[in-house]
């Protein structure tokens, strides 16, 4: 399996493990998932990184149907300013290849925040650590494995 499966089978966390035949040509990772999973888009949730004006890197976990938006993460996080991570630093920071970004079993510890729409969602799919691997979990759940914060982080 993979770091994210076993960090909620050791916290016992309830889940479910989905998994789907990946197209390397699919232009979004997140929707793909949602649309061979059969899943509505705004229970999809991509996993992103942010890097502020001085180095810090930060996960944010939208839903893959629209987009990060970097002033309201900078903004829950408390910093001037925030631009998209390197993938490389990214990578190197999570142990996970983009596209297959968890916000769980990451190999460092980041300042992690959700979208507050994720609370309004029965459960939420993020990805499980490996293209075409999804993990079901509650919103809180994933808040309290990643000890993550509600922002309104997400654009349309």
């Amino acid at each position: 399996m993979t770091p994210a499966i076993d960090q909620l089978k050791k916290a016992r966390v309830e889940h479910r493990v989905l998994s789907y035949e990946h197209d390397p040509k699919s232009p979004s990772y997140g929707l793909e998932a949602a649309e061979k999973l059969g899943l509505a888009p705004e229970r999809v949730f991509k996993t992103l990184l942010a890097a502020t004006e001085k180095n810090e890197l930060l996960v944010a976990v939208v839903p893959v149907a629209g987009s990060l938006d970097l002033k309201a993460l900078a903004q829950a996080a408390g910093v001037k300013k925030v631009d998209m991570a390197d993938p490389a630093a990214a990578q190197r920071a999570t142990g996970y290849l983009v596209g297959g970004i968890s916000p769980l079993g990451q190999k460092k510890r980041l300042r992690t925040f959700i979208d507050e729409s994720a609370r309004q969602q029965p459960s939420i799919h993020v990805s499980a650590g490996r293209r075409g691997l999804e993990v079901e979990l509650s919103a809180e759940a994933l808040a309290q494995q990643t000890q993550a914060t509600f922002a309104p982080i997400g654009r349309g």
